[in-house]
């Protein structure tokens, strides 16, 4: 029996409600080199599946396309605003997708009903990573698939300026670095760690981005640029100094049985009896009501009684 959620701590969450990034960040920011090297990576740690993925921090669903051969896709993240844009692009591929608005660390979701989830740009907003990640696991059958992307605070470029007297910090200490409110560069020592405790067993990493450079994206055409970094991807497994880095874990260890039918989990009584209403789902736990508007779940806060 799962223990109730609504006692325990809450760590800060980064809200893009209402925020154009998908549009100034990707569109219109000359990032089409990130987005496809990505892209290469994603291919080669999540080839093409079956069952149900889950797609934690799916934003306006840049990836979701990208993610060939599974019956579902469950699209979470906190923005519903977001998740709105990721529905107008995508539609719902046929009953195939379905939007979630939620807190990572309240994931309204039932355990083992996933066999492969992916987390890429979020993990960098988490105050609390490794609690983030334990929350994940238990959603995972044994030996699905879980890959991640991390920014990494050993990269060339943070060595070059911390030997060259430009940078507080050390590149090289395993501590998580706020660059930025809710923007953290990790240690890739720390995130394997966070992976193994929270029952992950850690496989292939992938290094991206390693020419992340305003001057060579103007000079080298992206193809190039592409080729090169997707050569270079490989050296991931011998040392991680690009600014991201990419990890394939599978879930190990016991975790807890699937249970027949049961996607939904209450974020606040942790109830798997969540019914279908009109306006959306009704907990049999606790008798909160979630609200499902325009095609998105929202699990973020209950509807009032009686609305």
């Amino acid at each position: 029996m799962m223990a109730a959620l609504a006692d325990e701590p809450r760590p800060p969450v980064c809200d893009y409600e209402g925020s154009d990034y998908q549009r100034r960040f990707w569109q219109q920011a000359d990032r089409a080199y990130e987005d496809r090297v990505e892209a290469v990576a994603l291919s080669r740690l999540l080839p093409p599946g079956t069952g149900r993925l889950l797609e934690l921090g799916a934003g306006a669903g840049r990836n979701t396309l990208r993610y060939r051969g599974f019956d579902e896709i469950v699209l979470l993240d906190y923005s519903r605003s977001q998740l709105a844009q990721a529905r107008d692009r995508l539609g719902d591929g046929g009953g195939r997708y379905r939007f979630v608005a939620a807190d990572i660390y309240r994931l309204p979701l039932a355990p083992a009903a996933f066999q492969a989830a992916t987390m890429i740009r979020t993990l960098h907003h988490m105050a609390e990573p490794a609690q983030a990640l334990a929350g994940i696991r238990p959603l995972l059958v044994q030996g699905g698939t879980f890959v991640l992307e991390y920014a990494n605070k050993r990269n060339l470029k943070a060595i070059l300026r911390w030997l060259a007297g430009r940078q507080d910090w050390s590149p090289f200490s395993g501590q998580s670095v706020e660059f930025a409110s809710l923007n953290f560069d990790f240690h890739p020592r720390a995130v394997l760690g966070w992976l193994e405790q929270a029952g992950f067993a850690p496989g292939r990493q992938l290094t991206v981005s390693h020419f992340r450079l305003g001057l060579l994206k103007r000079l080298v055409p992206t193809g190039w640029l592409v080729a090169m970094d997707a050569a270079a991807q490989w050296t991931g497994g011998w040392w991680q100094l690009s600014p991201s880095v990419f990890v394939q874990a599978t879930a190990v260890g016991d975790g807890p049985e699937p249970v027949d039918g049961a996607l939904w989990r209450c974020p606040v009584c942790a109830s798997l009896d969540l019914r279908q209403v009109a306006e959306g789902l009704h907990c049999h736990g606790c008798g909160r009501r979630w609200a499902e508007r325009d095609g998105i779940l929202d699990f973020k806060e209950p509807l009032e009684a009686g609305s």
